[in-house]
């Protein structure tokens, strides 16, 4: 048998077992369909455009466009007094002229060398990559929905409030929390909200002079430390062990009247539950500090534990890991943070409040009322509607029963990715039940001249995106792997069958596979080290062929 090289694939040829054995029946017919492949020959066949059929290369578009021509007419501007000041461009501004099918093309193109959720399984541990189901952008694109405005009056955006409010009503339910802050644009942006909520509470019982210690487990997202730092806080680490959990006495023996708070993720980033996290809470609380929990891994326990219960006193949740709205999406995202009944009085404004039968927002700090402390504002305006119509559209469509049992297929998903190579790839913390993710290390590749880094570049040919790789840094080569429960039993089976046979072509010495792919990429591997320290960040049309030539 032939792998899509024309390399062998046997048994016989690595002495390790088959790729697909224990896979579906699926996998093995398309591992088998591939491998029948007699390899790239276009190399052996090259084109004179550089193309390969639908595979087509695509220049920048300064290098398609021409200077002197543009693909909009203008009229001609009547005179005016420049106002400028002398500073008007002296120079043409050396843009490209294209038509509008040539536009059209360069993007549908650069498009389709894009690989994305729609396109197949994208394995990025903690980034929870699923799938955003068309239900949710469609009702995002609601009118009165997609065309709202923040500086609407209140009397005009009623509906909009109303979700806002129903929005943060299940994540509180979800949560067992008492408050929630909808505007923090991004999951960062809500762990500053977070700990800037805790920060107001110590200075409101004085001491805000002697509780300047945050506590940061070594396994935890490099945002944490960062978020403490910013807003004047010390980090002290929580080393990580060697079961990968963060245990009580580490924390116990860390605590003093300076500490003011515990940043920890759970489930943490190691794909494991923290055991003794109401242990760790209880020690936090009886020292007068606070609990912060990353939020990012919310979408392993929906519907199976709330974050209240285990002692946590803020959290920020990634609507687009947890809630199916879309990366970046072209612009803010949506990190809301729920705050335990200690820190509720300090959330931040803007908030929606139902008044004499109609919504309002609360926008300054002297209108919240009652023992409510603000901290202040977190953003110029309410935050991401998009983003909430989305999120609400997917809870409301799941349902509590929905959304447990998506908590469920995650974790059952990430089990059987672990169960399926846990006898080629290593487990840093041995093979025990992981939560939705599971973490491999590079100790599997010892001796084989292959790295972390060659077989995520392995991966680029084989279809897919790379999983997250060398993070957590607590783990040696990690190879962190998240499939949600998005993907199906036959996807997860190609997906195994795959792995296991890179894991194969590496023991068995098939070094070149890795150290020169991607090969049937765009593009073809980088220089990373030169890339990251001399970035080209401007174009710089080519010298002439003459003086090129000289």
């Amino acid at each position: 048998m032939l792998n899509r090289q024309g390399r062998p694939t046997t048994p016989q040829a690595h002495g390790v077992a088959d790729p697909a054995a224990g896979m579906g029946d699926q996998a093995a017919r398309l591992q088998g369909d591939a491998n029948r492949s007699s390899g790239s020959t276009a190399g052996h066949h090259p084109t004179f455009t550089g193309n390969k059929a639908l595979a087509q290369v695509e220049p920048l578009l300064f290098e398609i466009g021409r200077y002197d021509t543009t693909g909009v007419d203008f009229d001609e501007p009547e005179d005016f007094e420049p106002r400028l000041g002398g500073l008007e461009r002296k120079e043409p501004i050396g843009l490209p002229g294209l038509s509008e099918p040539e536009t059209m093309r360069h993007y549908v193109r650069l498009s389709q060398q894009n690989y994305g959720i729609d396109t197949g399984l994208f394995p990025l541990g903690s980034c929870t990559m699923k799938h955003n189901a068309r239900l949710n952008e469609r009702m995002a694109r609601l009118p009165g929905f997609s065309d709202v405005h923040p500086l609407q009056p209140v009397s005009t955006v009623q509906g909009a409030l109303e979700l806002m409010d129903e929005l943060g009503r299940y994540l509180i339910t979800l949560t067992n929390m008492t408050a929630v802050a909808l505007s923090p644009k991004a999951g960062a942006h809500g762990e500053l909200c977070g700990m800037m909520a805790i920060k107001a509470a110590i200075e409101a019982k004085g001491e805000g002079a002697t509780r300047n210690v945050v506590l940061v487990p070594d396994s935890a997202h490099g945002t944490n430390p960062a978020t403490a730092a910013l807003i004047g806080f010390k980090v002290k680490p929580v080393p990580a062990r060697e079961d990968g959990w963060v245990h009580v006495e580490d924390v116990k023996e860390r605590l003093g009247p300076d500490v003011a708070a515990i940043m920890l993720t759970n489930p943490n980033t190691c794909g494991l539950f923290e055991p003794q996290v109401a242990e760790i809470a209880k020690a936090i609380h009886d020292a007068g500090a606070y609990f912060y929990c990353d939020g990012a891994n919310f979408n392993a326990i929906v519907g199976k534990a709330k974050p209240g219960d285990l002692g946590v006193d803020a959290m920020h949740i990634n609507l687009h890991k947890t809630f199916s709205t879309p990366h970046g999406g072209g612009g803010p995202g949506s990190g809301p943070v729920v705050l335990s009944e200690r820190l509720a009085p300090y959330a931040p404004v803007p908030f929606v409040r139902m008044k004499n039968g109609s919504f309002e927002l609360v926008e300054h700090n002297d209108e919240a009322g009652g023992p409510a402390a603000p901290f202040g504002r977190m953003t110029a305006f309410h935050g991401q509607m998009g983003m909430y119509v989305r999120a609400l559209s997917y809870m409301l469509s799941h349902g509590a029963d929905g959304m447990k049992q998506a908590s469920e297929d995650a974790v059952l998903n990430a089990n059987y990715i672990r169960a399926g190579l846990s006898d080629l790839l290593s487990l840093p913390f041995g093979n025990k039940p992981c939560m939705h993710e599971v973490l491999f290390d590079d100790a599997w590749l010892k001796d084989t001249g292959v790295t972390t880094l060659d077989v995520a570049k392995a991966m680029i040919d084989e279809g897919y995106h790379p999983m997250t790789m060398y993070f957590p840094l607590v783990v040696h080569g990690a190879m962190l792997i998240e499939p949600t429960e998005s993907e199906s039993k036959s996807s997860l089976d190609l997906f195994i069958a795959t792995l296991r046979d890179l894991a194969m072509a590496a023991k068995g010495g098939d070094k070149e596979r890795f150290t020169g792919a991607p090969y049937h990429a765009p593009r073809r591997r980088l220089d990373e080290t030169r890339a990251a320290r001399s970035p080209v960040l401007k174009w710089t049309p080519p010298a002439p062929v003459a003086e090129a030539a000289e």
